[in-house]
């Protein structure tokens, strides 16, 4: 596939999307009648959840037409991996023009030559199958414009099927990934429909934060933008900084070892390591507002749960057992390279600083919070709720 700029892309996406297909993991077994009941279950839990989610919060839609803007989609796992592909291909756009013009210097088009594109397109390919078996549901803040679907592969297809692009972005879309909703609900033994909408109310909080908020999405996406401008794509410079990162080893490969839990300083991914100091410094931003939108997300669930939800306390307890216990040794192992454990950490610091705001200053007085990106919390303030409260809701 080529770029927008007409050039060859850093990665190839079309063997990115054939490599995970071909990679991931079967779902779990049901039959073609099980398969469609699910589905349709998910998109009545959906709708449902909308509703159920604006009256616990007082958020609404900026306008209908922005809320009908942003689909759900019912998709299974080769599914979610074109829907990603897209989003990467949207938000990445400009970093790849950045390697592209670097590429009539000697020793960029050496590394390029080397590593290549279909090269590049495979190892992208077997990281997404991997998180394509973990993933419940997720909002896609980067989806690509519409058209956003292609036409079924058959007219009995249960499945929605993303595009892979290479639209401009869009306003975003819904994602929930039936198989592993499946199989994350029959390995915790609880109540499938319930634990269906349960999830539902998760995802349908994030599409209500981004549709209620109008300058979150442009906010985030220019964080985002400002972290690849800030990417050195000199190999020497990179190569420079991985020495120093390997200085590290001594004591452990960060992310590896060391730390406790619930220490932020002492899991560091992968990528992390050959950060500049301007990406860091755009990282706490970024790591602070996606805390608070996974937190908030978590706590909706929970406090709309009890209403509509009658085992919430149950699937709760065996979902943070399921998080606290991981998986097999391997599993954690890249959990850990791709910063995965600290994305469990946002749900958790986040959750307590929406709470903790929450009791003192209430629903009302916590709302403050999506008035404009200078009342967003502070990487330091997601861990102090008080100090959020005095600056902003006092």
């Amino acid at each position: 596939m080529t770029s927008a700029s007409g050039g060859a892309d850093m990665v190839d996406w079309n063997l990115a999307v054939a490599t995970a297909t071909r990679l991931v993991r079967p779902g779990p077994e049901v039959s073609r009648a099980e398969a469609g009941a699910v589905v349709a279950e998910l998109r009545r839990h959906a709708l449902a959840a909308e509703e159920h989610v604006r009256e616990f919060t007082g958020m609404r839609s900026s306008s209908l037409a922005e809320a009908a803007a942003t689909p759900v989609l019912i998709v299974d796992r080769p599914g979610w991996v074109r829907a990603n592909v897209a989003g990467f291909r949207t938000i990445v756009q400009p970093l790849v023009e950045k390697l592209q013009a670097r590429r009539t210097n000697g020793s960029a088009s050496a590394v390029f030559g080397t590593v290549g594109e279909k090269a590049t397109g495979i190892e992208v390919g077997a990281l997404l199958a991997f998180l394509a078996t973990k993933v419940l549901g997720q909002y896609e803040t980067f989806a690509p414009a519409e058209p956003s679907l292609e036409a079924p592969d058959s007219p009995a297809a249960l499945f929605d099927k993303p595009r892979l692009g290479p639209e401009g972005p869009g306003p975003g879309r819904l994602l929930l990934v039936a198989p592993n909703i499946v199989h994350v609900e029959r390995e915790l033994d609880v109540d499938p429909a319930d634990f269906r909408l349960w999830v539902c109310l998760h995802e349908e909080t994030h599409r209500t934060q981004f549709t209620a908020v109008p300058w979150l999405r442009d906010h985030i996406q220019s964080e985002v933008q400002s972290f690849l401008a800030e990417t050195d794509v000199d190999p020497g410079a990179l190569l420079e900084r991985l020495r120093d990162a390997a200085g590290s080893l001594g004591a452990g490969l960060p992310g590896l070892g060391g730390g406790s839990r619930g220490d932020s300083t002492s899991s560091t991914g992968l990528l992390e390591i050959v950060q500049s100091p301007a990406q860091r410094e755009i990282l706490g931003r970024l790591t602070a507002v996606m805390s608070l939108l996974e937190g908030h997300a978590d706590v909706v669930m929970d406090g709309v749960g009890p209403a509509v939800v009658p085992s919430v306390a149950e699937i709760r307890e065996k979902f943070q057992q399921r998080r606290d216990r991981g998986a097999n040794r391997l599993d954690l192992v890249l959990r850990r390279l791709l910063g995965m454990d600290a994305k469990l950490r946002q749900y958790q610091d986040g959750a307590v600083f929406v709470r903790g705001v929450v009791e003192q200053v209430g629903m009302e007085g916590f709302n403050r919070v999506w008035t404009s990106p200078n009342t967003l919390p502070t990487k330091e303030e997601i861990h102090d709720p008080a100090a959020w409260v005095a600056r902003v809701a006092r």
